[in-house]
């Protein structure tokens, strides 16, 4: 533990002082997240305009989530964006044999080398208007509540980092990553709806088979009402069975994997 510890903190200093020669992609960034974060809270300000409550929350409830999923896509653009996406241009090229013969897990290796500094000041931002939406929020939620709040938001990132694997490692076999690529982004956004606007089969599909709604969505239901063993079985069980079918998969290509020395 301590000497992946280590490795990553050698890992934080080569991409920051890495940032720091590229510094107007580095403000860029944080000019887009800015309009993004400033669009999707605007998106429920104007939605509220019209209705007191959007999947039986308040827009002060509402806020928080959108401070969750700000905060969710923050930690998955900073700690993990750059290494997934490489992910397919190694396998193709056969360079994942540079991965796989170092003396720690490949899978810590190819998900966390590159941490995206330039994107670090943004996962700040994305800190601050979640702090901002606790606190404007007009009742007391409570230290404990909102501990475990946060301790759900990070398994819900877990989830949300197998999901986006298990989309990735198929192109073992398939050799591209165009078509799952799209078709993750289109179902990601539902992460940023709460899982409450749908109803029937497809709230089942959201919360189950295709999880996305669950990401951000059973967080912060469980700091409005209260912690329940349905809740934290379910958002613990799925996730559960997302990492390990994704460690399954990983296994199964490294098996099918044409290394460049093949």
């Amino acid at each position: 533990m301590i000497r992946y510890l280590r490795l990553y903190g050698y890992f934080l200093r080569f991409s920051f002082s890495r940032a720091m020669e590229f510094r107007f992609d580095f403000f860029f960034r944080i000019f887009m997240d800015t309009l993004w974060y400033g669009h999707h809270l605007a998106f429920f300000w104007i939605l509220y305009r019209h209705t007191p409550l959007l999947g039986g929350w308040t827009m002060d409830q509402m806020f928080i989530f959108a401070g969750g999923v700000f905060l969710a896509d923050a930690i998955q653009m900073t700690v993990l964006s750059n290494n997934l996406a490489m992910l397919p241009n190694y396998i193709n090229k056969g360079d994942l044999d540079y991965y796989l013969v170092r003396p720690v897990s490949s899978l810590f290796f190819l998900s966390l080398r590159d941490f995206a500094a330039d994107s670090f000041v943004n996962f700040l931002m994305a800190i601050a208007l979640l702090s901002w939406s606790l606190v404007r929020y007009p009742a007391p939620l409570g230290a404990g509540a909102i501990a475990v709040y946060v301790v759900l938001l990070l398994l819900g990132c877990v989830l949300h980092y197998a999901l986006k694997m298990i989309f990735t490692i198929p192109v073992f076999w398939l050799h591209t990553s165009f078509g799952l690529r799209e078709i993750f982004w289109s179902l990601d956004r539902y992460t940023t709806r709460p899982h409450g606007i749908f109803t029937g089969w497809v709230r089942r599909m959201l919360v189950s088979v295709l999880p996305f709604s669950l990401i951000v969505s059973f967080p912060t239901a469980a700091l409005f009402q209260g912690l329940s063993w349905r809740l934290l079985g379910h958002l613990v069980g799925v996730t559960g069975a997302a990492y390990l079918g994704m460690l399954w998969l990983w296994s199964r290509g490294l098996r099918a994997y044409a290394s460049a020395s093949s």
